[in-house]
């Protein structure tokens, strides 16, 4: 890797077809709204179930209002704080409506697939960061000691403020957990890269078989490294892809060209099937 990186929130990623590309992580700003925004949404949630809850209580004129209420309290608050981070990180978009809200996006740091284990771990872990610790700030009085409160606060604060102190802004989910979580402005295939390519490309065809090993984020990585143009990975993609689509490279055929003349085929290939509702993701999804 040549020349510093003079953005301090941008690193280096190895993706797994060995493209070295930039991709920024969130500030600790960012993360901070977006978790304020997921929170509100879970209490959101919670107080339209409580009404509901209650107004079936009042219908059915059923007393015990108060116990019901606490009950719906703490057990949806539970169920929603391990099964909605979880659920929506495990998603196509790895990120909650918070996340999507600021343009963020958890991801692997070792370039792979983000797995479910990884966004478990990484959910789990915030149980001791940040819920145990403030439900000791919650509490009053003789139901707990005060030593054990101001214990708490010191807790939630080194918790809260260990991503400053990383150079990747990492929480301690996202340490155990290999991940990190990442800006991620909208992707635009731009038109000017196809409108550039050579009238060599017509010398290429691919079969639908060939064109559909890949999928979008295959075109994203692929666009990037045309863009950039550097030699060593131009080639080195060229060669996973001639592999991948079992092509076998003729005497005079350049990569540049090649890798162009597939780029241009493969997003007209991924165009024309979305036209039909059908999308392929990456190379892992089956559509």
């Amino acid at each position: 890797m040549s020349g510093a990186i003079a953005d301090p929130l941008v690193r280096p990623l190895i993706t797994p077809e060995g493209v070295d590309l930039r991709v920024k992580l969130a500030a600790v700003s960012e993360r901070a709204v977006a978790l304020i925004t997921d929170l509100a949404i879970i209490v959101g949630i919670l107080v339209a179930l409580l009404f509901v809850v209650l107004g079936v209580l009042s219908a059915m004129q059923i007393e015990g209002g108060g116990a019901a209420a606490l009950i719906v309290w703490l057990l949806g608050f539970f169920v929603l704080r391990n099964f909605y981070f979880t659920l929506f990180e495990c998603g196509a978009r790895a990120a909650t409506p918070g996340k999507r809200l600021m343009g963020l996006r958890v991801a692997a740091r070792d370039g792979g697939v983000l797995s479910a284990d990884a966004v478990v771990a990484r959910n789990a872990m915030r149980e001791l960061e940040l819920y145990l610790p403030v439900s000791f700030l919650v509490q009053r009085g003789a139901e707990i000691d005060a030593w054990i409160i101001l214990a708490g606060i010191v807790w939630c604060g080194i918790f809260v403020l260990f991503p400053l102190f990383n150079r990747d802004k990492l929480r301690a989910g996202d340490l155990i957990a290999g991940t990190w979580v990442l800006r991620t402005p909208k992707p635009v295939l731009l038109p000017d890269l196809v409108e550039a390519l050579p009238t060599a490309q017509t010398l290429f065809a691919f079969s639908a078989a060939q064109l559909g090993v890949y999928g979008v984020k295959e075109l994203q990585v692929l666009e990037n490294v045309l863009r950039v143009g550097e030699a060593n990975s131009v080639e080195a993609v060229a060669v996973r892809i001639r592999t991948k689509i079992r092509w076998t490279k003729r005497p005079d055929e350049e990569d540049v060209a090649f890798l162009n003349a597939y780029y241009a085929a493969l997003r007209q290939h991924l165009e024309h099937r979305l036209l039909f509702g059908r999308r392929k993701l990456d190379k892992h999804d089956a559509n």
